[in-house]
């Protein structure tokens, strides 16, 4: 059972996927990164793109700590429609649409992103069977969509080798949290 855990919808209960097509982020995981995000001031006001979003439970945390927009990105149809669920029960209790689910594949939904888009948070969980080219790839999609100060969270196993970053973006920090690891980049300085 997974929960929001802080926020305007703090303590309540997310659905979950059922089965072992998604991997969802524990809580603890979950804790420690909003925990470090809000300590970067990210949070507040931010637009938040989450891909490879699952039930959600990243993005919805999000919102529920003050993000502006969230976007939910997932391609599998159970998972989507968990998210959309997870979304409904957010948007209920902020009284507004802040999250929105597109049924897409990342690559999909990038390539046909609005050009100015511009997140503040990027959230990329992506499956196990995203190689590390895949990774890249996404990252590298993501160039010139980035807003001033934005932060790039990208979740993967522990035995997942790290990635070589795009040129564009740097890793400032990685954390390891049991059998997960999280890196956060940024834009390199100009």
């Amino acid at each position: 059972m997974t929960r929001i855990i802080a926020g305007a919808a703090g303590g309540s209960t997310l659905a979950s996927v059922e089965g072992t097509g998604t991997r969802p982020t524990t809580d603890r995981v979950k804790e420690a990164l909003f925990s470090r995000l809000e300590s970067y001031g990210v949070l507040h006001g931010a637009h938040v793109l989450d891909l490879y979003a699952g039930s959600g439970s990243l993005g919805v945390e999000s919102a529920s700590r003050g993000a502006a927009t969230v976007d939910l990105v997932e391609s599998a149809d159970r998972a989507a429609l968990v998210a959309q669920k997870n979304a409904d029960l957010v948007n209920r209790v902020l009284g507004w649409t802040a999250v929105r689910v597109h049924r897409a594949k990342v690559e999909t939904y990038l390539d046909r992103a609005a050009v100015g888009a511009a997140w503040d948070l990027v959230l990329m969980d992506p499956p196990y069977t995203v190689d590390e080219a895949g990774v890249v790839a996404v990252l590298a999609a993501l160039q010139n969509r980035l807003a001033d100060g934005a932060v790039v969270v990208v979740e993967r196993s522990t035995r997942s080798p790290e990635p070589v970053w795009p040129t564009w973006l740097e890793r400032f920090s990685d954390k390891k949290y049991g059998e997960t690891r999280l890196w956060f980049l940024e834009p390199a300085a100009a």
